[in-house]
């Protein structure tokens, strides 16, 4: 999973207070470490892949997309137009 680029496609956060034996804290910390992430990476990667797939959610990085386009626009005519200029064909 890639981090978002900017501030505006991070996901609003809230913080999460756990208990867990201190050996569980201590091997997430080694772990994160060792893989050059934070805790909270580790975490929000093990419950993303426990979250079940919602296609018809729209993931919060890719909601400010919405409207970038006109409802009209012809998707394969702009990708037509754009390989012959880009082949010169």
């Amino acid at each position: 999973m890639s981090k978002p680029k900017s501030k505006a496609l991070k996901p609003e956060t809230t913080k999460l207070t756990i208990r867990l034996p201190r050996y569980r804290v201590e091997f997430l910390k080694r772990f994160a470490k060792a893989h050059d992430v934070t805790v909270t990476e580790v975490i929000e990667r093990y419950v993303a892949r426990l979250q079940p797939e919602m296609p018809e959610e729209i993931h919060p990085d890719m909601e400010w997309l919405i409207g970038i386009l006109p409802e009209d626009f012809d998707l394969e005519k702009a990708r037509e137009e754009h390989i012959k200029e880009k082949y010169g064909l």
